[in-house]
């Protein structure tokens, strides 16, 4: 397994565990940093009329900060 395919899964049970449900779009990579966190992420806030996702840069759940989500990857 990569070491990108296991920071992703890393990622992904991170924020599954903070906050279940949560809808999200990777860009580029999984992150691994703050920067990366606050880039390559697109939250899904809603849908449209026509069921397509509406993707916002702005992390709509308080819960979920990089703090939160890297502390959650690192006892996993």
């Amino acid at each position: 397994m990569s070491h990108h395919h296991d920071i992703e899964k890393k990622f992904n049970t991170a924020i599954a565990n903070l906050k279940s449900n949560t809808e999200y779009v990777i860009f580029n990579k999984a992150p691994e940093t703050e920067e990366e966190y606050n880039s390559n992420l697109k939250w899904v806030t809603g849908k449209t009329e026509t069921n397509k996702a509406i993707l916002s840069d702005t992390c709509p759940h308080s819960e979920l900060t990089w703090a939160a989500v890297k502390a959650e990857m690192d006892k996993l």
